[in-house]
């Protein structure tokens, strides 16, 4: 028999669902992707449209999306200093995915309205 797996973290890399889950574990991941997908977005209206996302928290959560290579970073050397972020080509792929996602999550609110659940 092969070896055995301790616990999740050890598909990263082997399993693509587990990988996925990974880079889209972030409480906000998701919502940043879709709020890219369109283009690039500067700082300040991606903290708009988040709302009522931290300035830290998203500072965090787009570090983490551009390690991991879904978000790239713009920097233009302005007054005052302005910063574009958007997808990368493999983060771009992702919007199949959205679109997916989100036509899964209207079906499910329809579901839900259907069952008295909202």
């Amino acid at each position: 028999m092969g070896e055995q797996l301790v616990n999740v973290h050890d598909l990263v890399g082997r399993c693509p669902y587990a990988t996925s889950q990974k880079l889209l574990s972030g409480k906000w991941a998701l919502l940043i992707m879709h709020e890219l997908s369109d283009g690039p977005v500067r700082f300040r209206e991606l903290e708009r449209r988040l709302h009522p996302i931290t300035q830290a928290t998203l500072t965090r959560a787009l570090r983490q999306l551009e390690d991991d290579g879904l978000v790239n970073r713009q920097v233009y050397g302005t007054i005052p200093p302005k910063v574009e972020y958007s997808l990368t080509e493999v983060g771009g792929e992702f919007k199949s995915v959205l679109d997916s996602l989100e036509t899964w999550g209207y079906k499910y609110i329809d579901f839900m309205k259907t069952t008295g659940r909202i």
